[in-house]
C-alpha cells in the first residue's frame, strides 16, 4: 500500500475518534481535540491526492476509498453539527444529498466504462464544506455572535457551492442517464 493509500485509510480511522471526542460531552477538551481531528483529516485529503498525483501512484484502491473517506468525513462532522444544533438539519441534507446523487451517477457511469472525474466545482464544493465546517466547529468552541454569523454565511456558501457542483456534474454526464441504453 503506497504512502497516499495509507492516508486515506488514516482519514477513515479519524472519523469515529473524531465522533468519539464530539460526542462524548465527559472528556475535557473533547470538542477542541475534534476540531483539531477534523483538520488534520481534512488535510490528508490535499496531501495524499498530491503524493498519488506527484508520484503517479494513482490507484483503484485510492479512487475508490479517497472521496469514500471524504463522505464519511464531511457527513459525520455534519450530523454531529446538527444534533448539537450548531447548524439545521436541511442544510445538513442538501450536502449529503448530492453526496449520494453524485456517487450515484459516478457508479451508473462507471457499469458503462465511464470515469467522471472530480470537477473544479466540485473541488471548489469540498473546500467550502471543509471550511465552513471547520468555522461551525470552532463555534462549538468558543461560541460567540460573530463566530455564529460567520457559521451561517459559510455554510451558506458552501450549500449555495454544493447545489451548483451537483447540477454541474448532472448537466455535463446527462449521457449517462440516457434511458435508451
Amino acid at each position: 500500500m503506497n504512502l497516499a493509500n495509507k492516508l486515506t485509510v488514516i482519514r477513515i480511522f479519524l472519523v469515529p475518534i473524531f465522533l468519539i471526542f464530539i460526542a462524548v460531552q465527559d472528556i475535557p477538551y473533547g470538542t477542541t481535540i475534534a476540531t483539531i481531528i477534523f483538520i488534520i483529516a481534512a488535510l490528508t485529503d490535499k496531501l495524499d491526492g498530491y503524493i498519488a498525483r506527484s508520484r503517479n501512484q494513482v490507484t483503484r484502491f485510492g479512487k475508490f476509498m479517497d472521496p469514500l473517506a471524504d463522505k464519511l468525513l464531511v457527513t459525520s462532522a455534519l450530523v454531529s453539527l446538527v444534533e448539537l444544533h450548531i447548524i439545521p438539519g436541511w442544510a445538513a441534507m442538501i450536502i449529503i444529498a448530492r453526496e449520494f446523487a453524485v456517487t450515484g451517477l459516478r457508479t451508473i457511469a462507471a457499469a458503462d466504462g465511464i470515469v467522471i472525474a472530480a470537477s473544479w466545482w466540485g473541488k471548489i464544493k469540498t473546500v467550502t464544506q471543509i471550511i465552513a465546517i471547520t468555522i461551525a466547529l470552532v463555534n462549538l468552541n468558543y461560541e460567540n455572535i460573530i463566530l455564529s454569523k460567520l457559521t451561517t454565511l459559510t455554510m451558506t456558501i458552501a450549500i449555495i457551492i454544493t447545489i451548483i457542483s451537483g447540477v454541474d456534474y448532472f448537466v455535463k454526464n446527462k449521457q449517462v442517464m440516457a434511458t435508451d441504453k
